[in-house]
């Protein structure tokens, strides 16, 4: 684990050292913004849900964002209890508001992944754009020295997971409901 630990500080450093900037110190307040409360994904999942072509897209969002917010925020956050590197360097100055919950896995990066899995299932052009902003979403909370990257990747490898999940799961729903599949 310590091993792991100097790897993610290695690079949370190598970010607040050599890659902040006046232009970034603007942009990435504003990219992790709307990532905040999985707002982004949950609008795009309400517009989808609309058009008859495109309900299974915004359905299956829909559902991976309740399994995350019930796997990890309400689960995997508390038990794993990680702390914020924010909390650990007292010179670190946040361009944001300090997130008030633990910090593996990332939240944002983890509602992200699961909208792009989704997304991607049903519709690569959907699913690129998405990925597109999703790891935008997902540098910002490195950037912004509010998670480490194992928590980051831990978003990403678990939002996938619960992506791919949400579309079994709704794939077995409309199955067992008799509803065509798209």
């Amino acid at each position: 684990m310590e091993f792991i630990q100097s790897i993610d500080n290695s690079i949370f450093y190598f970010i607040k050292d050599n890659m902040r900037s006046g232009i970034l110190d603007v942009i990435m307040p504003v990219i992790s913004a709307i990532g905040n409360g999985g707002t982004i994904w949950i609008i795009t999942a309400v517009i989808l849900i609309f058009p008859k072509k495109y309900r299974n897209i915004g359905i299956t969002v829909g559902v991976a964002l309740i399994l995350c917010l019930l796997i990890g925020n309400l689960t995997l956050k508390p038990l794993i209890a990680r702390i914020r590197p924010y909390d650990i360097d007292p010179d670190i100055v946040l361009l944001i508001p300090p997130p008030k919950d633990y910090s593996f896995p990332s939240g944002h990066t983890m509602s992200s992944f699961a909208s792009v899995t989704a997304m991607f299932w049903y519709n690569k052009r959907f699913g690129v754009c998405a990925f597109i902003l999703g790891s935008a979403i997902a540098f910002s909370r490195l950037y912004l020295c509010v998670h480490y990257m194992t928590d980051v990747l831990g978003g990403v490898v678990i939002g996938i997971i619960i992506g791919l999940a949400a579309v079994l799961l709704v794939r077995l729903v409309r199955k067992k409901l008799k509803l065509k599949q798209k």
